[in-house]
């Protein structure tokens, strides 16, 4: 099979296996990750097959989808040797899955370009108008506070303290969202950012007002 006749296989199996994702993780998100990796890949000249992979892979072991296979990656693995990647595409395609996720203080700069540039799509699909749509649909599926006005905001919360974060979906722009345009590894990622991160502060303001009863 040529290079891309391996990816249209990976989508179905993706497809296959986020079928019943309601929270935002979903084929979708695969897609649009997938679609704005290859463009940054080719405006900082990654290797396109190996981003292509990995971000459609990026979230087929994601601990909050599925429960046991986040360290062995056996969703992906399975995938990736069913169509015959070489051991090394493999374990570089983990390497880069390891170091997508952001883990609050505990998040990872990657040790590769490809690995960049998928982090880079991925946290791009986390902010702007997409980004307000998943925050919220996440936030509802997990049965989350749209806002709480006596909250305070946590921004250096680690992996473990992330991971066990409850709180409201608003908090979330503070805590994570917002802090996502400055973690941007390529100049390309850096400059889609901008706008998609003004977008949300302009939508925070009017959700703010709105929720005081100023407008």
């Amino acid at each position: 099979m040529s290079q891309e006749e391996v990816l249209n296989k990976i989508m179905q199996d993706i497809r296959e296996l986020f079928a019943a994702d309601s929270s935002g993780h979903d084929i979708d998100h695969m897609m649009r990750v997938y679609k704005t990796a290859r463009r940054i890949a080719e405006a900082e000249g990654a290797d396109m097959f190996t981003v292509s992979a990995a971000a459609l892979l990026h979230d087929a072991d994601d601990y909050k989808i599925f429960k046991g296979t986040e360290d062995t990656h056996e969703n992906a693995v399975y995938i990736m040797k069913k169509y015959g990647f070489q051991e090394e595409q493999v374990r570089q395609i983990c390497r880069i899955i390891e170091q997508v996720s952001f883990s609050g203080t505990d998040s990872v700069k990657p040790d590769s370009l490809e690995g960049m540039v998928v982090q880079d799509a991925d946290r791009l699909d986390a902010i702007g108008a997409i980004g307000i749509a998943r925050a919220f649909a996440y936030g509802g599926a997990h049965h989350r506070k749209l806002y709480d006005p006596d909250e305070t905001y946590n921004t250096a919360m680690n992996k473990a303290e992330y991971r066990a974060s409850v709180s409201s979906t608003i908090a979330h722009f503070h805590e994570k969202l917002l802090l996502l345009k400055d973690m941007m590894n390529t100049e390309t990622a850096r400059s889609m950012a901008c706008g998609r991160h003004t977008y949300m502060e302009k939508f925070l303001e009017e959700f703010r007002a709105e929720w005081e009863g100023e407008i």
